[in-house]
């Protein structure tokens, strides 16, 4: 059999053309209309199947519209974080090897600083690409299980973004897993707050084409506007991490949802335990999830029967994927012991692009090494205690340490630089830096250099001078230490 399956937009108009696909505001479109739209796109992108293309874009329906029509040329989709400095971004470009970018108009800044710095990009507004002329594409009639369908960057330990690969398998493979834990009901529709260049917002676009179901667009995270569609029935599931819950939270005060909505899946971090024990106490259904870029999206989730039972875990495998803790030697860990979260599965990446080096290291006899520590109870839940170990997850975006040691080390007074995560009521985690001076230099002057080198979530919010960073046996900072410097300065 032919591992490849029908084009999943142009099967879903088909099925079921007349059913809600998209609302955004007050707009909204039924799935044949999403075809028409996408196909407006599609005849003005003049691209070839298997072309890499980048976008830089925003939550609204054109973005929709776009990622749709990439997929219907057979086109790669490159998506950048718009919140990255056109340093960050160029870098992702060239590694890439895009050669075309198309931005939402309101970054035409940035993306002119990108083409001045890049003479091989081209860059192509919206709003131009509205106005193109119209060359019929080549509409694939089917989706190849194996072909590369987006690519998104993640940070490593190194501090280099790597490019994830996402096969059109492993989104329809995400989709599915979701779907035998969660169910699906007539009535489901899901409320997108969360980027669409993130995994988290993508996945939900690719399981309403799979589905058949509604996705309410919010061009950014709203709380009043998230909680009034909760409490109005339209909306079913929602996708959050957690400094987006803790805001929904204190807007709703003592009012409640409305019953029909079913599951808020929080992802993003480790949930904190009086958040969960709020959500009970309110009767808000409140599923935690463990996934990353390389696993399109989560691929442990706890099952509905489970999520009050067994609050602060991340549950079980999605049915086609598998889970496994491991030690140090590389033994199987007892039930309770800690080590390292290793995953198998159809929606887990077949790797990082042009990265040999890195796909050795974290793929090992077929499981992806995800560099999470964790451990399973005695009934096979996942408890998850560190994420990636130094990762500072910061309102749901991922900073990596060495990324901001990196530039810190551009400044000639700085010989040494640790980065780790600090406590933050509103953000989860916040970073802050410590730095070892060859010469005297103020604080501001430190955060001013990184100031335009780093997205503005990444910028260390304090910088502490010190003697020495703390080091292992193997002469590697052990950042966790750098948190008593903090004390000694309170």
């Amino acid at each position: 059999m032919e591992n490849a399956i029908p084009n999943w937009l142009l099967q879903r108009a088909y099925l079921t053309p007349n059913r809600t696909a998209l609302v955004f505001g007050n707009q909204i479109w039924t799935f044949s209309e999403m075809v028409e739209e996408v196909r407006k796109i599609a005849n003005r992108l003049h691209v070839q199947r298997g072309e890499r293309v980048a976008v830089l874009v925003k939550n609204n329906p054109t973005t929709v519209w776009l990622i749709h029509a990439l997929q219907q040329c057979g086109a790669e989709i490159v998506f950048l974080n718009n919140r990255l400095t056109s340093a960050e971004l160029l870098f992702q470009l060239i590694d890439s090897k895009a050669k075309k970018l198309i931005f939402d108009d309101s970054m035409n800044v940035i993306a002119s600083d990108i083409a001045k710095n890049n003479k091989d990009i081209y860059i192509l507004s919206l709003q131009r690409l509205a106005s193109r002329p119209v060359k019929c594409f080549e509409e694939k009639l089917e989706f190849h299980l194996n072909d590369i369908c987006s690519i998104m960057y993640t940070s490593g330990t190194t501090g280099k973004p790597k490019g994830v690969l996402q096969t059109y398998g492993n989104h329809w493979w995400s989709a599915i897993g979701s779907s035998l834990n969660l169910g699906l009901r007539e009535d489901d529709a899901w409320l997108c707050a969360v980027p669409l260049f993130h995994i988290s917002g993508m996945s939900i676009l690719m399981r309403s084409v799979i589905y058949g179901m509604p996705v309410y667009l919010q061009e950014q995270f709203n709380e009043y506007d998230a909680n009034t569609l909760l409490k109005s029935g339209k909306v079913t599931i929602m996708s959050v991490v957690s400094a987006m819950l803790d805001r929904m939270l204190l807007a709703l005060g003592d009012e409640k949802y409305d019953e029909r909505f079913r599951c808020m899946l929080l992802g993003g971090g480790a949930a904190q335990r009086h958040q969960l024990e709020w959500c009970k106490r309110k009767g808000i259904p409140v599923i935690q999830t463990y996934g990353m870029t390389e696993t399109a999206s989560q691929i442990v989730t706890l099952s509905p029967e489970d999520s009050l039972e067994k609050l602060g875990s991340a549950g079980k495998p999605l049915f086609p994927a598998q889970l496994q803790i491991v030690t140090e030697n590389g033994k199987q860990a007892e039930h309770g012991e800690v080590g390292e979260i290793i995953v198998k599965g159809p929606n887990v990446t077949s790797g990082y692009l042009q990265r040999e080096d890195a796909n050795k290291e974290a793929f090992q006899n077929g499981w992806f090494r995800t560099g999470d520590l964790g451990y399973l109870d005695e009934e096979g839940f996942l408890y998850i205690l560190d994420r990636r170990s130094d990762l500072i997850i910061s309102g749901g975006e991922n900073i990596y340490p060495a990324e901001i040691e990196e530039v810190l080390m551009e400044i000639p007074e700085v010989m040494e630089a640790g980065v780790t995560g600090v406590n933050d009521a509103v953000w989860g985690k916040v970073p802050y830096a410590f730095v070892v001076l060859s010469n005297p230099l103020s604080e501001q002057n430190i955060i001013e250099f990184c100031r335009g080198k780093l997205a503005s979530y990444k910028m260390p919010k304090r910088i502490y001078q010190i003697e020495a960073l703390p080091r292992n046996g193997a002469n590697k900072i052990v950042r966790r230490q750098l948190l008593q410097y903090i004390k000694e300065d309170q």
